[in-house]
Order: structure tokens, then sequence, then C-alpha cells
């Protein structure tokens, strides 16, 4: 393939190879290494993670006005995305052989995009045949020109002397001419997230809702949409043998019901097992990246228990692995919308039933807790807040996301749920996690339309309505308060708990309508 559009002079230029051609080479000279389970095993080197701090958007005329600047987009000049270009340009040139991955953002065809991908490692490009929808071989043969091009040159360190970087990483995005650059980081979830953020902006304007949510659909057409940040459960309680999965992680909602924005998922799989999460654990075979995980030389078998690289432990599949994925990965309008979160302060019910205003809050909020020991210098639980459960990746204001969103819910009569996958019975350290299978059961009692015809109980702080009945779950777990051995020490808590919510949802106060401000927390405001 012709790169020379681009500056790109090598010779060696695979588009869309297969991943069996990629294995080969993954293994050969990228560091990879092939498991048990027939996935491959492949390394990102320093960063684990994403790197959000190192983020930038090209601040140009044509779209300065919709984007939400601040420490979620960091505005970077022309000139210094030029100099970022030009240095993955010149790192590209040096390498024997590239890979191109052409695929779609968006199982719609009415809206989705044609993304390119350009990469030296045969993992990255692995990855995002999994991550982007796959064209057959007419739709490849009839690709044309990208509207967005990711050049990936993460082996290669940004120059921290560009004007607006500071950093030997860099993520930057022009959204105008439709490219990014990734230097410095060779994680690959900046490509897939890279994506996002372009659909997060695109769809909006079209008049099409952008979320960072996993759906599944019943076999009535009964659509669920489920958002959460990392280790909430957004992809395990989507995986479910009993409904049809429409995607993992990324969805946009239009007048004619929701698709997919990818074609494969990105699960996490930290302790991971089969008896857990049967479907994940099956998807890991040929065709797979796992991707910093740690495994035994002489069996091949992986150890996703060992976090001795990293906690951030990921599989990257293609949705096909999925048993009961529905292909093409669309669906109807959500009946019902779940909010999850890991309440770390064991204050949050398993499960309440929100009035719009109060999904509104919630959904703006963004909030889940990460607990000791995940994070270096985390010794207590800890709040986070998120906007829409997915602020890294907005490009527009939350309000915008959150407006859009009540206005679907009601033209669809969609009801909203809070669902604490966290701690009962006390905070971390003192009180314990909610079983999954008690979470599995409210989601199916959700499903079955008894938790919304359940009697229910207010909660004092939070004004949730608690069901106070649910199959399968003790009715003593269903109200926290009655979980913990000291009720006045649950009150403490959750008044504190409303505070950091109010503290977090001062920065959208003077744009949220008077209802959304009345849903939130009932505790006097901290002195």
């Amino acid at each position: 393939m012709d790169l020379r559009a681009y500056e790109i002079t090598v010779e060696r230029v695979e588009r869309n190879p297969t991943p069996a051609a990629l294995y080969e080479d993954a293994v050969k000279g990228d560091g990879a290494a092939i498991v048990s389970s027939g996935a491959l095993v492949a390394y990102s080197e320093e960063k684990t993670g994403r790197s959000p701090k190192d983020k930038r958007i090209v601040r140009e005329s044509a779209s300065e006005k919709d984007v939400w600047w601040g420490p979620v987009n960091i505005p970077l000049e022309k000139t210094s995305y030029t100099m970022h270009r030009r240095r993955a340009i010149d790192f590209l040139n040096t390498r024997e052989k590239l890979y191109v991955i052409d695929g779609f953002a968006g199982w719609d065809p009415r809206y989705r995009i044609k993304v390119r991908i350009i990469c030296s490692r045969a993992y990255h490009a692995l990855f995002m045949h999994n991550m982007l929808i796959r064209p057959t071989e007419p739709e490849l043969a009839e690709f044309g020109e990208p509207d967005y091009v990711i050049f990936n040159a993460g082996e290669f360190p940004a120059d921290p002397e560009v004007i607006g970087g500071g950093s030997r990483t860099a993520v930057a995005l022009d959204l105008d001419i439709g490219e990014a650059v990734i230097l410095g980081t060779q994680y690959a979830g900046e490509m897939k997230k890279g994506v996002f953020t372009v659909m997060n902006y695109l769809m909006p304007k079209r008049g099409i809702l952008s979320m960072h949510c996993s759906a599944n659909e019943g076999d009535q057409g009964d659509v669920t949409l489920f958002f959460g940040l990392s280790g909430t459960g957004k992809t395990t309680l989507s995986a479910d043998p009993r409904r049809k999965l429409i995607g993992d992680d990324e969805h946009c909602w239009s007048d004619d019901g929701v698709f997919n924005i990818e074609g494969g998922c990105y699960a996490k799989c930290i302790g991971l097992t089969r008896e857990s999460e049967p479907e994940i654990y099956d998807a890991i075979r040929f065709g797979t990246v796992l991707e910093n995980t740690v495994f035994d030389p002489q069996t091949r078998v992986v150890d996703f228990d060992d976090t001795s690289i990293t906690e951030n432990t990921r599989a990257s599949y293609p949705i096909e692995h999925i048993s009961n994925a529905k292909i093409p990965c669309v669906g109807g309008h959500p009946r019902n919308i779940i909010l999850l979160t890991c309440d770390a302060f064991g204050v949050l019910p398993p499960v309440s039933r929100l009035t719009p205003a109060q999904m509104m809050y919630h959904f703006i909020s963004g909030y889940t807790a990460k607990v000791a020991g995940t994070e270096v210098g985390v010794t207590e639980p800890e709040a986070t807040f998120s906007a829409c459960f997915g602020a890294a990746f907005l490009v527009w204001h939350p309000i915008k996301y959150a407006q859009m969103l009540a206005e679907r819910m009601e033209a669809h009569q969609a009801q909203g749920w809070l669902v604490n996958t966290g701690w009962t019975g006390g905070p971390y350290g003192v009180g314990s996690r909610i079983k999954l299978r008690y979470t599995r059961a409210i989601i199916d009692a959700i499903h079955s339309g008894e938790l919304a015809r359940a009697e229910t109980v207010e909660d004092p702080t939070f004004g949730f309505a608690i069901p106070t009945r649910c199959p399968g779950v003790p009715s003593d777990l269903l109200v926290p308060r009655r979980t913990w051995n000291d009720p006045v020490a649950y009150d403490v808590a959750a008044a504190d708990l409303g505070r950091r919510f109010q503290e977090n949802f001062r920065v959208f106060q003077q744009e949220a309508p008077e209802e959304i401000l009345a849903a939130a927390p009932r505790v006097p405001a901290a002195s």
C-alpha cells in the first residue's frame, strides 16, 4: 500500500493482514507469545494504561466553540500538533515494515466513519483489527479515503520541549482534519479511545447521543444500557447468557435505536475465571490479544490473578467471540438504563430506582470509588467522579450529553436505575463486597419488571426509591443502613459521601437546570 500521501515512504506495508499473519510477526519480532488458549499475549512496555494528562486537542476555529476546554480537553496549538505529527512520521519512516488497518466505527452504515490505523507493531494492528468493525472484501476494495487517521508511533517518545506538551508522551487529536498522533506510549487502548473521542464529537453534531456504556437485548427486543467506570461491572453484567450482547463499551443512540461503535470487546481480565464470567473467559482464544498478562512459560497457561505487571490486564477480542453476540450490533430504544457504581464506602443501596432528575444528577456525577491497594498511595476508599461515566473521552460539555439522554429517556419511557456493585455492611476493610450472584439477580429482576413493581422506601440522604424485595437477594441487604453494625456510623458515612457529591457538582451548577440541582444529596454543605 502506498502511504506517500502521508509522507511515509516505507515500501513494506501490509493492509488488513489476517490475524494468523499478525500472530507470526508479533511472535517473531514484537516480543509476543501464544498461550494455551490460543490467544496472543503482548506487552505495552512502560505504559500499561491510558495517559489522560497527555491528551491534547488542537484548538481551531471550526471546532473551538464546541469543545469543553479544561483538564479533560487541554488545548494544543496547530504548530505544536504539526511538530508531533512530523516526529511520528519520521519515526514510522525508520521502520522496515508498517501495518495499515482500515475499518469502520459505528454499526449503523448511515452514521459510521472510516478509520485508518498506521502502526509498526503487529500487536497494535491485531488489536485494532479486533476493535474496529471489520470491512467485507467489497467494502475494503471501495474504502477510499478515511475520515480519521491515527499515526501510532508510540515506541518513540514525544519531544517535551514542544509548546503545550511538556512530556515524553503525547496523544494529540486534530478534530478538524481528522487525525491523531500517538508518541511515547504503547498502550493499545489509546487508539480505541481516540476513535471514541472523535465519535463523541461528531455524533452529537448530528443529533445522535454517543455513550460510554455496554448494551444487551432480551428475547422480546428489550434493550438495556449499562453505564459505569472501570471495575464496576459494565462488561461483566452485559455479557449475560440469556440476552444478546450488542456491545461492551461504546454506543450511540439515534432516532432508530442504539448501535455499537466497535467491532470488538476490551475486557478487564484481572481475576477472571470461567465460573464467574464464562462468556468472557471462553472468548479468549485464537485472535484475542491479551495485554500485559502473565503466563507459565512451560504450560503457557495464563495466571489471571497475577498483577506483577499491572492490575489493568486486558483482553481484546472480536465481538463474534461472544457466542450470543447480536450481529449486526444494533438494537431498538432502551427500556432500562443502569448506572453502575462500585461504592467502597458501603453507603449506596445495591439497587435504587431513579427519578428523571436523579438520573441526570448521577449521570453527570459519574461516581465510583477506588479501594485501598489498587493504586500507589491509596490507603482508604477514595471517591472518583467522571462526568457521564467517561469524562476522559467527552468533547462537548457534559450537560449536552445529559440533556440528550434525558430527551431520549422521556421520549421512549426508559427507566433509570443505580446499581451498586461495591461494599455492604461497612466500608472497604470492614464490610464485604456485594456478591456477583446478588447483582445478577438484581439485573434479572429489572429485566423481568419485578423491581419496577416492587414496594420501595426512600433513602433519607440521596432520595432514592429503594426496592424492599428482590428475588434471590436477602431483603436486609437492600437497605444499606440495616447492614451496618453501627447505624450512626452509617449516617456519618452517608452524609460524608453526600457532601463529596455536592463538592464535585459545583463545577456544573451554573449550567445545570434547577430540577437537576434539586436531586442533590440532602445533607448540609461542608463548612
